[in-house]
């Protein structure tokens, strides 16, 4: 991810890092295949406690658990983002010097991957990726309303993914370098069409 030196757009907090993947968890899983670079979209949670650690499960039947054991792999996470038109900004009536651009906010994740084909390591994850997911409904669902005979067959499609965090790298490009009323320009007309990057803009 292009990020130079000077860029206002870096965000080097962790928790905010943390925070952004926990909130939008599908992450893009870049991996080197077989066939060249491939790219899998799989929900992962985060254990932030050292060592710092993200897991997921993938189909047995998808070959990347066997590519990625051992290897470096990149996980994308994409928050809130929308186009922003420069008519929101207080100096286009100024002076008119304003041009469109895409606020976003992303983290990449560097690690080394390894496969874990453990039944009891994969139904924790099941339990805790579903528990992350459900805690906001007022009648949350859990693995174990299925029946047990059912889950255990479906544990047995599927492989667990558990990557080491070597390297997190933050970007959110939230309008930082523009004028005060500019910002506040892009806010009002964020509230109404990405309320979560109008907040994320606050932060």
């Amino acid at each position: 991810m292009y990020q130079p030196a000077h860029n206002q757009f870096i965000e080097r907090d962790s928790e905010r890092l943390h925070r952004l993947i926990r909130a939008y968890p599908l992450g893009t899983l870049i991996s080197l295949g077989d066939g060249g670079v491939e790219a899998n979209h799989v929900p992962f949670l985060i254990d932030a406690q050292a060592p710092a650690k993200l897991t997921a499960h993938v189909p047995r039947a998808n070959p990347v658990w066997r590519q990625i054991d051992g290897q470096s792999v990149l996980v994308i996470f994409h928050g809130p983002n929308a186009y922003i038109s420069p008519s929101w900004y207080a100096s286009k009536a100024a002076h008119g010097k304003v041009v469109p651009t895409w606020n976003y906010a992303v983290v990449h994740v560097r690690g080394t991957a390894r496969a874990i084909d453990d039944r009891t390591w994969l139904r924790n994850h099941l339990d805790a990726l579903t528990a992350a997911q459900e805690s906001k409904f007022e009648h949350p669902w859990a693995v174990a309303d299925a029946p047990a005979e059912y889950v255990d067959k479906l544990i047995g499609g599927i492989i667990g993914i558990e990557i080491a965090i070597d390297r997190l790298d933050g970007k959110f490009k939230l309008g930082q370098n523009r004028l005060a009323e500019d910002k506040l320009g892009v806010a009002r007309a964020l509230s109404t069409i990405n309320p979560e990057l109008a907040r994320l803009g606050d932060a």
